[in-house]
């Protein structure tokens, strides 16, 4: 069945007016994108930090109704609803229904990161090399949650955990994956030899996706997923955490908190240019802090020291 298809750009702060007065006038449904993905791609995919959902300076809202409503009539209620708001550049298309996740997922292959590790969508052969190799592999649909492995913020910590196995630092330990998305970062870890794996997300959605991937790749019985509050504090060997640069400032104390003495972590989601205040303020508890990059995305990976350094 074909849509009605509204678009408008607004500001970041206007956001929750323009979505309140299309869902008020009958949207079926509401997306926003970076209106300034094409001239600045580095901001086209960001993933949410544990806690917040940001959103870019400006942002086309993307609003679907029946492909019978008509669209003077909506313009008219909008503008009648919320006066203040421009409306003057909406836009409208009619679009045709499809699967959008399977259309996705149609062009999501095989993909090898690091020496062992995987990420192979459940509808594909599993590649001729990856039998010979001794892989990991993560069989993976993403659904609606973060982490695929194609966003060179999880293929970092993805080749970090394999290095990591391959020097025997992963086997028989436990991990913490703090914003855990769908969980690949998790469930890589368990296929690379860790024994159990704790994943922590604000999405519930995400939490039943992880728990979801887990249970079909055979590791659901050494995977558990908290919410941020209902989290038990404790420490582990290895943790990653793959959300926004903000996030990693805000959260460095509670990260720091959970890595023991001797123990690695990664951080990830940070764009080249970001990482000068955030190794300054992780050099208060980790040493051998060094940084890793992908594209415009940067990774940093350090070990927790005993102690940490005085402030001043």
């Amino acid at each position: 069945m074909p849509f009605l298809e509204l678009t408008v750009p607004c500001r970041e702060s206007e956001q929750p007016r323009y979505e309140h007065a299309l869902e008020d006038v009958g949207a079926l449904a509401v997306t926003m994108l970076d209106a300034n993905a094409d001239t600045d791609n580095e901001h086209a995919i960001l993933e949410p930090g544990v806690g917040q959902t940001p959103l870019w300076d400006a942002i086309t809202l993307t609003a679907l109704f029946p492909h019978d409503a008509d669209a003077l009539g909506l313009l008219a209620a909008l503008e009648a609803f919320d006066p203040a708001l421009d409306w003057s550049q909406a836009a409208f298309r009619n679009v045709e229904d499809q699967d959008w996740e399977r259309a996705w997922m149609d062009q999501y292959a095989p993909l090898r990161f690091g020496a062992r590790t995987w990420i192979v969508p459940w509808d594909h052969e599993l590649p001729a090399e990856a039998d010979a190799s001794g892989a990991a592999v993560v069989r993976l649909d993403p659904g609606l949650a973060f982490g695929s492995g194609t966003h060179p913020t999880t293929s970092l910590c993805l080749q970090w955990l394999d290095a990591l196995a391959a020097r025997g630092e992963l086997q028989g330990r436990e991990v913490l994956d703090f914003g855990c998305g769908s969980g690949i970062l998790a469930l890589a870890a368990l296929k690379l030899g860790a024994t159990r794996a704790v994943g922590v997300d604000n999405d519930p959605q995400a939490l039943l996706a992880t728990r979801d991937n887990a249970d079909r790749n055979g590791v659901g019985d050494a995977l558990v997923v908290f919410l941020p509050d209902d989290e038990a504090p404790a420490t582990y060997p290895v943790v990653v955490a793959n959300i926004l640069a903000s996030a990693l400032d805000a959260l460095a104390d509670t990260l720091a908190a959970r890595v023991a003495p001797g123990g690695r972590i990664a951080l990830s989601g940070i764009l080249d240019g970001q990482q000068a205040p955030l190794l300054q303020r992780y050099a208060a508890w980790f040493d051998d802090l060094q940084v890793a990059t992908e594209g415009d995305w940067v990774r940093i990976d350090g070990v927790r020291r005993a102690q940490s350094l005085p402030r001043t």
